[in-house]
């Protein structure tokens, strides 16, 4: 992070945001981008900073684009020389828009792209944590229910069926035969 000074007391830093239209060729990106230094360059200005946000969503369409490249520059220029090159970006053609701001006194630059690569990266970590997790569960679920239905294919044990012999059946004929004949039956 750089703080913003201006080199003498006659300049001061101008922080210029550029929006271009996308999609655009890598080629034609660096020449628009180019172009836009070299405006500067003419101004007698000197860059300090350049920040190369990429591409962005817009909140509403801009000459038919919703997705749009930003690029923010930060210059130490003379300020009779700002007005000329407004002038030069409005009439630009491959920028949809522009804003030229002055930041404060002692502002820290912060390379937002730097920012925004770290987040994603962060975040895909998180995403892919998160996935592994739900992996992992899937996988506990898994176990279970393959044990579930290794129990339920198991065969019951068998139960022994004791064969009747002659003897038991005789037993079991005179058992029917005192039920039948009670008197307490009324067939």
């Amino acid at each position: 992070m750089a703080t913003l000074t201006p080199s003498s007391e006659d300049t001061r830093i101008y922080e210029l945001c550029v929006l271009l239209p996308y999609p655009m060729q890598p080629k034609e990106l660096s020449e628009v981008q180019n172009e836009v230094e070299k405006l500067f360059e003419e101004a007698g200005g000197k860059q300090v900073a350049k920040d190369v946000w990429g591409r962005r969503g817009l909140a509403y369409k801009i000459e038919g684009s919703t997705e749009g490249i930003f690029v923010v520059y930060y210059y130490d220029l003379l300020p009779e020389k700002m007005e000329e090159i407004e002038h030069a970006l409005r009439i630009m053609p491959k920028v949809l828009r522009h804003m030229v701001v002055k930041p404060p006194k002692d502002y820290q630059v912060v390379e937002f792209s730097k920012k925004y690569e770290e987040w994603k990266q962060s975040e895909q970590s998180a995403v892919e944590t998160r996935k592994k997790d739900q992996e992992e569960e899937l996988r506990k679920k898994m176990i279970a229910k393959q044990q579930r239905q290794t129990k339920r294919a198991e065969p019951a044990p068998k139960k022994v069926v004791k064969e009747v012999t002659e003897k038991d059946e005789g037993k079991i004929t005179a058992e029917i035969d005192k039920l039948i004949s009670a008197d307490e039956l009324e067939l």
